[in-house]
C-alpha cells in the first residue's frame, strides 16, 4: 500500500513538475541573465498566459496520451500514433516549435507508416546538414520513464525511438535515454541517478557522455553554454538539480524541487526547457506532492489541461493504463457514502470543513484532501485544489507529509485572501480534514491545543483523535 502511493504521487510528479518547470521559465527565454525569483508571469515566445506551459510539455503530453492506455511505446502502433499526435499537435495547437522539429513536421503527413517517415526524415536531414541535436527530443521525454518502471532496457529502446521521430543526432537519443532512464530510477527507487544509465548508449559515446555528466555535477547550471542543444541542456538540467541538492537551511527537504526549478530558470537562454527536462526528474524524485499549490493551480496548457489532468496521465502511465478499484483517476465520480458533513471552521467561519458527500453543493473555491472524480466539483479550475494526502497510520505513505499540511494551510489562506469561501473535505471528514483544519488555525496564530480543540467539536464524532496525521497537525 505505502510502496505504491508512493510510487504513484512521483508518476503524478512527472508530467505535473515539468509543466511547472517549462510555465516558470517561459516569461525568460532568451535572456542571458535572470534576477530575482522566477515567478509564472506568461508572456515569452509564445505568448502565453500566466502558468501556461509551452512546447516542452505540450509534445510530452502527446506522448503521455498514448502511454497512458498502456501502450507499449516500441510498438509500431504506439509509434504511429505518436507520430500523428505530433503532426496534429503541429498543425492545431503548437504555439511554439523548434526550428528544426518544425522543419520535420512540416513535411511528412499522417496515417499509417508515419513514425516511419518521420524517423527516416530526420535521419536524412541529419545526415544532410549535420544537425538534429537540439534538446527537442530531450525536453519531452521525462513521461517515457514511467511507461515501464520495472524494464530499463524497454525504457531505453522507447526513449530512443520517439526521440528519433524528429532528431536524427545519436547524441540527441542518447540524451533522452539517460534522461528516462534517470526518470525511472527516481520514480521506482526514489534517488538521482543519471550515470547509472551509461550502459543503455553505445559504447563509443559512453566516455564522452560520462565526461559531461560528471563535469555538470554539482556545476552552476548558468556556466553551460549553448544550452539549446541536447547535451548542453541536459548538463544545465543535472546541475541545476545537483548543484541545490544539499542545503541545510531548508523547512522541508522536498523544497529541493522548487528549489532546482529556480536554478534551472536562472542558468538563462532556453530557460522553458532546461527547467522543463529539470521538473521531469524532480518529480519523480520527490512526487507531486511536492509541487507547491500555488503552482498547481496555475498550471494549464494546450490540449485544455490542468494540473489535474496531468496527474492522471501520469499516474495511469506508470499503472499500464488501468485505473485503481473504484475506476480512479479516469472515472467521472469517487463516491463515498455517507451523510454530507458542512461545518464552519471554528476559528475563520469562511472556511467550510466537510466531506465528499457535499462536494458539489456549489462551493467557491475547494481543497480535496482525496481522490475525486474528473466531473465532480464544479469551481473555477483555479479555485480547485487537489492534495496528494494518504489517510494512513504509516508516516512513509506521505514523505513530504509536514510541507504538504503547511502549504496546504497557505493555500486555503491564500483563496481566503482573495476573498472566497473555501470547502476544505477529504472522504469522510475523520482525519485529513482536521488535521489540515488544526494547521490552517496554527497559520492564523491559534495555540495547537486550543486548535485541536475546537476543531474536534466542530467537526464532532466522526474525528479519529488518535491518527497518524492528527498527531502531525
Amino acid at each position: 500500500m505505502t510502496r505504491t502511493s508512493v510510487t504513484l504521487d512521483r508518476a503524478a510528479g512527472v508530467l505535473m513538475a515539468q509543466a511547472a518547470g517549462d510555465a516558470l521559465g517561459v516569461p525568460y527565454e532568451g535572456q542571458s541573465t535572470v534576477a530575482g525569483p522566477a515567478r509564472m508571469l506568461g508572456g515569452g515566445y509564445g505568448p502565453y498566459e500566466p502558468g501556461e506551459y509551452s512546447d516542452d510539455t505540450q509534445m510530452a503530453v502527446v506522448i503521455a496520451q498514448i502511454a497512458a492506455t498502456g501502450a507499449d511505446l516500441r510498438s509500431p502502433a504506439a509509434l504511429d500514433a505518436i507520430a500523428d499526435g505530433f503532426l496534429a499537435w503541429y498543425r492545431q495547437g503548437a504555439t511554439d516549435v523548434g526550428i528544426h522539429t518544425r522543419q520535420v513536421l512540416s513535411q511528412v503527413e499522417p496515417g499509417p507508416g508515419s513514425a516511419g517517415r518521420l524517423t527516416a526524415l530526420a535521419r536524412d536531414l541529419y545526415r544532410a546538414q549535420g544537425r538534429g541535436g537540439g534538446n527537442g527530443a530531450l525536453m519531452r521525454t521525462g513521461i517515457v520513464g514511467l511507461a515501464n518502471l520495472t524494464d530499463r532496457v524497454a525504457t531505453a529502446e522507447a526513449a530512443r525511438a520517439i526521440a528519433s521521430l524528429t532528431h536524427g543526432d545519436p547524441e540527441a537519443g542518447d540524451s533522452a535515454v539517460l534522461w528516462s532512464e534517470a526518470v525511472r530510477v527516481a520514480g521506482r527507487e526514489g534517488r538521482f541517478e543519471l550515470a547509472g544509465g551509461l550502459d543503455l548508449i553505445p559504447a563509443v559515446r559512453r566516455t564522452r557522455w560520462a565526461a559531461w555528466i560528471e563535469d555538470a555535477a554539482g556545476a552552476d547550471p548558468a556556466s553551460i553554454p549553448h544550452n539549446g542543444h541536447s547535451p548542453r541542456a541536459l548538463q544545465a538540467a543535472w546541475a541545476a538539480i545537483t548543484s541545490t541538492l544539499d542545503d541545510p537551511t531548508r523547512t522541508h527537504p522536498c523544497e529541493h524541487l522548487t528549489d532546482a526549478l529556480q536554478a534551472a530558470v536562472h542558468a538563462g537562454h532556453d530557460t522553458d526547457t532546461v527547467a522543463a527536462i529539470a521538473g521531469a526528474l524532480l518529480g519523480a524524485r520527490w512526487g507531486g506532492s511536492a509541487v507547491p499549490a500555488a503552482w498547481r493551480r496555475a498550471i494549464h496548457g494546450w490540449p485544455g489541461l490542468r494540473a489535474t489532468d496531468l496527474t492522471r496521465l501520469g499516474i495511469l502511465t506508470a499503472r499500464g493504463g488501468r485505473d485503481d478499484e473504484r475506476g480512479w483517476p479516469s472515472t467521472g465520480r469517487v463516491d463515498y457514502p455517507a451523510r454530507p458533513i458542512r461545518v464552519p471552521h471554528p476559528f475563520d467561519d469562511g472556511v467550510i470543513l466537510g466531506n465528499q458527500a457535499a462536494l458539489d453543493d456549489g462551493w467557491d473555491a475547494v481543497v480535496s484532501l482525496c481522490r475525486r472524480g474528473r466531473a465532480q466539483g464544479t469551481v473555477d479550475p483555479s479555485r480547485q485544489v487537489d492534495v496528494w494526502l494518504m489517510d494512513s497510520e504509516d508516516p512513509e505513505a506521505n514523505p513530504n507529509l509536514d510541507f504538504v499540511l503547511d502549504d496546504t494551510a497557505h493555500a486555503i489562506a491564500a483563496l481566503r485572501a482573495d476573498g472566497h469561501t473555501v470547502f476544505v473535505h477529504c472522504a469522510h471528514a475523520e482525519q485529513r480534514t482536521p488535521t489540515v483544519a488544526i494547521r490552517y488555525a496554527r497559520l492564523l496564530g491559534i495555540d495547537r491545543d486550543q486548535a485541536r480543540a475546537g476543531v474536534a467539536a466542530a467537526i464532532g464524532p466522526t474525528v479519529r483523535a488518535f491518527g497518524h496525521l492528527w498527531d502531525q497537525a
